[in-house]
């Protein structure tokens, strides 16, 4: 029986390099470069096959037989070693039970939306010297804020050769002026994104099928950051909005008074609340306030723009953008 996990929590954990081979980015990108500044620029008419090309994903993965050496004698583990077809590299090492998607599967799965005309393949890239494949494709849809802040919808598919990691897919919305990485609510029972385990057959029509239609689920977005660019902040209220995103551990949930109170995260998130990108749209708003976490995860914070991007987009800065989703929207219906 196939089973599928959906979930809102979404975060995925990750090293902190884009594979590199030969001195080359294993990723490809449509249009304008990206926040990350990583890859190899490609046209937006591409084929779901010609991105996993381009990005140099055009491997497959084979199980082979795990052995130790002992005493010069080679002894069954009992696992399977995953095996990269272009370098006969060791991916990752599995248990009985344990299927491999092929990247081919990943892209495969946007053929049809990109077919009929619904998206464009985006990004794609590989992760942790490929224990983690990703393509981000463009839904052909987005809405305006304010009349002038523009929200854009994007499908992420990630596809983990690693053992303990699932096959994530997830609607993410991506605000244009700052080329922020939004996220749905927690709190939300939209089912905007499905997790499933290597122990299943991967399934793309029930994964589709589960996962619904794309605008619905940005309509339900649309719908939230338009209530929070209606709602105010107050300084008190904003600090401690900071202070819960971006918490003391050894005073989570505490009140603060102070700027000075604040960790260093939360006092940067609030130097930079009116110096972003569109700080103009929703001047004063809970949308201001939540842009300015995720303007800072996506840009400031990390020692550099790969360990910004993952940690943005499957990390612990993918959790914490759900955290102040959740919080905005908690502290502008309070307001």
């Amino acid at each position: 029986m196939v089973r599928y996990n959906l979930y809102n929590d979404g975060e995925l954990n990750m090293s902190h390099e884009v594979e590199m081979i030969d001195g080359v980015a294993q990723m490809a990108y449509a249009g304008d470069t990206p926040w990350h500044g990583l890859g190899t620029r490609v046209h937006n008419d591409l084929t779901p096959a010609q991105m996993q090309t381009k990005a140099g994903l055009d491997w497959t993965v084979s199980e082979v037989e795990s052995f130790v050496e002992v005493k010069g004698e080679k002894i069954p583990t009992g696992q399977k070693s995953l095996l990269r077809s272009t370098d006969n590299k060791i991916l990752t090492n599995v248990g009985k039970g344990w299927n491999p998607v092929q990247n081919s599967e990943a892209f495969e799965f946007f053929s049809e939306y990109v077919m009929a005309g619904d998206m464009e393949m985006h990004t794609a890239g590989s992760l942790k010297g490929g224990k983690n494949v990703f393509a981000l494709a463009k839904v052909k849809e987005s809405f305006s804020i304010l009349g002038e802040d523009q929200v854009d919808s994007y499908l992420l598919f990630s596809n983990p050769h690693e053992y303990g990691k699932a096959i994530d897919v997830r609607f993410t919305p991506i605000r244009v002026v700052c080329n922020n990485t939004l996220t749905f609510s927690l709190q939300t029972k939209s089912k905007n994104a499905v997790k499933m385990n290597h122990r299943s057959v991967f399934n793309p029509d029930m994964v589709k099928e589960q996962m619904g239609i794309a605008h619905e689920k940005f309509a339900q977005y649309k719908e939230m950051a338009e209530f929070l660019s209606t709602k105010r902040f107050s300084v008190d209220a904003l600090m401690n909005y900071y202070n819960e995103v971006f918490p003391h551990t050894y005073s989570k949930g505490k009140e603060v008074k102070v700027v000075e109170d604040l960790t260093k995260n939360a006092k940067s998130a609030m130097d930079v609340l009116y110096t972003q990108p569109g700080a103009n749209f929703g001047e004063g708003t809970w949308w201001q306030a939540l842009n300015s976490v995720t303007y800072l995860t996506d840009h400031k914070m990390g020692r550099n723009a790969e360990s910004r991007m993952q940690s943005a987009w499957f990390g612990q800065n993918q959790a914490r953008k759900m955290v102040a989703v959740n919080k905005a929207v908690e502290y502008a219906t309070a307001a």
